[in-house]
């Protein structure tokens, strides 16, 4: 996917303060403009929203998986349940899942 995206001369502050991040993360330019729309776009949001944002499972998929886990009598993660009916993968899940912890400023990195 491309995507161009004009600044003006007003912009220029933002872009010193991208470019900064860039090279503190060690991180292209669109990498770090990315990260912030996602961060911005995700906040807040729950770990089905983010899957069916991502377009890999649709609002009726999640709404089912909620149920069987409001009625379960062991509780399950959501992700769980969505693999283990084949709507996602374990990696699909672990991908949003970095994007809710990154959009709520978590740290994602494992610890030793």
């Amino acid at each position: 996917m491309q995507t161009t995206i004009y600044f003006g001369d007003e912009d220029g502050y933002l872009l010193d303060l991208v470019d900064k991040m860039a090279r503190r993360e060690r991180k292209s330019r669109s990498a770090i403009i990315l990260s912030l729309i996602e961060q911005y776009f995700e906040r807040d949001s729950r770990l089905g929203e983010i899957l069916v944002d991502m377009g890999l499972a649709s609002g009726q998929e999640v709404e089912r998986a909620l149920e069987e886990q409001r009625q379960g009598t062991e509780w399950m993660p959501l992700g769980q349940i969505l693999v283990q009916k084949g709507i996602v993968t374990e990696d699909q899940v672990e991908r949003a899942l970095v994007v809710q912890a990154r959009s709520r400023g978590m740290d994602t990195r494992r610890r030793n």
